[in-house]
């Protein structure tokens, strides 16, 4: 035997010679002599045993270590600092006894189990070799960012029951999450199950749960939130909301508020995800209800807010194949400002509710849809589709370079404007569009495409127009051309202050022209549903198949002229990017319609992205017959990395706003980063906003924003406001 310290290595079956020389070393006693013909019979059984068993041979297994020897007892050998591998297994610690026979690993202290992947620590392991299953005490196992601890455990590092479990997320520490189980069954890489179950952090799980069934590919929390503050509307408040697992990619919980000035909020919620042989589908539903005790002042209509007040939301999405989808959102108020008063973050970007569903079928060259839109509120206006039927045949080659395109639709047409006054607008409308085109290349850098079309609509059963006739039938044609030149230039400047390694200048001025000498036809048969948005200064589309106002459509002989300018450089990652986007275009008018003039707007399109630290992008919408400014947005982007950054930004539209912004945000150290915003309104001479805080990431878990707001000038909004908001990270 070697001494300490010396690492040996053999594979066990040559295991039988090492012993017989660490049994028959020494003198010739007769004792001895027994025990040496006794172990080299024992041996001599062992190595026919595998054989015999039909089971892997010793061969394929094997042990190394630092020193070793005989329990005579027991028949095991003992190894010190050893580890044993059979192959897909590796079985490390400080002591290992193998029982050739029975081929059991017993191994104590700082046990070590690794098997692919998944790898488990223990303090004691019992391996059954020919199984790969084990019995374990005090064991630790998992993969980032699920970990799990347990008194004892049995089965596989594929799958094995814990008792006195515990589940950590990410590494252990006191605000990290915890779920404590009784007992739990976890399978590494794909989930975990557990009963008798409580959810908490750190050491404190106070939350009692039946049961979970958590997806390791998925959140253990899908969501979890909290709020804390004081506005003067709502008075001193606390927001909460938490989902957990409660089955395979189900989650639950409930979104709950206190408003001192107002009173209890509290509604269910749950998410859903799901896949099953290549369909999926993802879901989320939160609600909320209250008896608003409050100051409730009035709704757009300027009627009373009710007392009894709710909101709930639906999102859905599936793949039922590879082809055919299903989308739905559906958003139930009681009133006009019932998330603007509790949920102000979800109002203000999208401030009508939206229900809908749509189902997409896709095929090799066309698609199917089927689309509704309901109109549930008194207080909104929607253009209601009950439902709308579409077809739609995507470019197809017909032979000789001719391509066609068609789209069709049925549809029933609906809208409630609100209010008494206001008549109601009805229509079942059948309507149908179909092109041809005829790319020519005459030079690789040129392309010419002259378009054909026609579309034919019919209307029945209106209501809000004149109904001199139940049934009206438009059709439509159009001409025209769209040709495109394309250019480029390379220079060879190079900067590496910059990054620069060399320029290329893409160059694409642009034509299209369009016809449609009889668009208006029809209008006082027709019930504007479908019309034109009534704001808005972008350039509209020209060609009769991609307009959308089909019940508000005019008569069209256009010449859009655009230049589109691409200035790059070469990226050692992305191969190129961007540093400079320049657009232009503009409209001449040759038939003009009301409130129109013979020459639009000139629109341009900057964004300027010189190095990752800076960005500068505007929209400008510029009449230059009369000087005038109609748009103009603009913002530039300051950052360092996570450093800081600064954006600054301005909105300007004729007649209506002028808006300057400023938000920043500075790193100050690890745990906090400091932020403002300001938003000033130059035509009211006012400050609408100001904002200060902190953002602390607690134990990269959980991000804690403290936020002082003072606000002037809203309707309903007061001044002042205090905002204390913890949101999880990376669950």
């Amino acid at each position: 035997m070697r001494g300490a310290g010396t690492r040996q290595k053999l594979k066990l079956r040559q295991r039988a010679a090492h012993s017989r020389r660490l049994a028959c070393a020494g003198g010739d006693s007769f004792a001895r002599l027994v025990l040496c013909r006794l172990i080299f019979v024992s041996i001599a059984l062992l190595a026919a045993y595998p054989h015999a068993t039909g089971q892997t041979p010793d061969a394929q297994t094997e042990v190394q270590y630092e020193s070793s020897s005989v329990d005579f007892t027991t028949g095991e050998t003992v190894f010190t600092k050893a580890s044993l591998s059979d192959g897909p297994s590796l079985l490390t610690a400080d002591e290992i006894r193998y029982n050739f026979i029975t081929h059991v690993a017993t191994a104590n202290g700082n046990v070590t189990l690794t098997r692919g992947p998944q790898r488990l620590i223990a303090q004691k392991l019992i391996y059954q070799q020919r199984t790969a299953s084990f019995t374990a005490e005090s064991i630790r196992v998992g993969s980032h960012p699920f970990y799990v601890s347990g008194a004892t455990a049995s089965g596989s590092v594929d799958e094995l029951s814990v008792s006195a479990a515990t589940v950590t997320f990410r590494e252990p520490g006191r605000w990290q999450p915890t779920v404590q189980s009784g007992r739990l069954l976890y399978a590494p890489g794909r989930d975990l199950r557990s009963e008798d179950t409580r959810l908490g952090l750190g050491r404190n799980q106070p939350i009692p749960l039946p049961k979970i069934r958590q997806n390791l590919n998925e959140p253990l929390i899908s969501y979890l939130s909290a709020t804390a503050g004081y506005r003067q509307f709502l008075g001193a408040y606390l927001e909460a909301g938490l989902r957990v697992p409660a089955a395979a990619g189900v989650k639950i919980g409930a979104d709950i508020g206190f408003y001192t000035a107002r009173g209890f909020m509290a509604g269910p919620s749950a998410s859903y995800l799901g896949e099953n042989n290549g369909q999926n589908l993802r879901g989320l539903f939160r609600s909320g209800y209250i008896r608003d005790s409050g100051e409730k002042l009035t709704d757009v209509l300027r009627r009373p807010v009710p007392e009894d007040r709710s909101h709930a939301e639906w999102q859905h999405t599936q793949r039922f194949t590879e082809n055919l989808t299903l989308a739905a959102h559906f958003n139930l108020w009681s009133d006009s400002e019932v998330i603007r008063d509790f949920r102000p973050t979800t109002f203000f970007p999208v401030q009508s509710p939206n229900n809908f569903i749509e189902s997409l079928y896709t095929g090799h060259n066309y698609s199917i849809s089927l689309f509704a839109r309901l109109q549930p509120y008194s207080y909104q206006s929607v253009q209601e589709r009950l439902p709308e039927l579409r077809y739609d045949l995507f470019p197809t080659a017909v032979g000789h370079g001719i391509y066609q395109r068609a789209q069709a639709s049925v549809v029933a047409l609906r809208e409630r404007p609100p209010g008494a006054i206001a008549p109601r607008l009805a229509s079942d409308r059948a309507d149908a569009y179909y092109a041809l085109t005829r790319p020519f290349t005459p030079r690789e850098w040129l392309t010419v495409t002259p378009t054909a079309g026609a579309r034919v609509t019919h209307y029945s059963n209106p209501a809000g127009a004149s109904e001199a006739s139940r049934r009206y039938t438009r059709a439509l044609g159009e001409v025209g051309v769209d040709a495109a030149l394309r250019a480029s230039a390379t220079y060879a400047y190079k900067n590496p202050q910059w990054k620069i390694d060399g320029l290329r200048h893409l160059v694409t001025p642009k034509l299209s022209y369009r016809y449609i000498p009889q668009g208006d036809l029809g209008r006082r048969f027709i019930p504007g549903i479908d019309r034109r948005e009534p704001l808005t200064s972008y350039l509209r589309p020209l060609g009769l198949g991609e307009q959308r106002s089909i019940d508000d459509l005019r008569a069209t002989n256009t010449l859009r002229l655009g230049l589109d300018n691409t200035l790059q450089t070469r990226d050692a990652t992305y191969g190129s990017r961007d540093l400079l986007v320049f657009n232009n275009a503009v409209d001449f008018r040759f038939q003009r319609g009301p409130g129109e003039r013979d020459f639009s707007a000139v629109h341009t399109e900057i964004a300027l992205m010189p190095a990752p630290w800076l960005q500068f992008d505007l929209y400008e919408s510029f009449t230059p017959h009369t000087g005038t400014l109609q748009e103009l947005n603009t913002g530039i982007t300051l950052r360092d990395g996570d450093a800081w950054s600064l954006r600054f930004a301005t909105n300007f539209l004729r007649r209506e706003s002028e808006d300057y912004r400023i938000e920043g945000r500075i790193h100050l150290n690890e745990t906090y980063d400091a932020l403002a915003r300001f938003q000033y309104d130059a035509r009211e001479r006012r400050l609408n906003e100001q904002a200060y805080g902190l953002a602390q990431n607690l134990d990269n878990t959980w991000l804690i924003e403290y936020v002082v707001s003072v606000y002037s000038g809203r309707r309903r909004e007061n001044g002042f406001g205090f905002n204390v908001q913890v949101a999880a990270r990376n669950f």
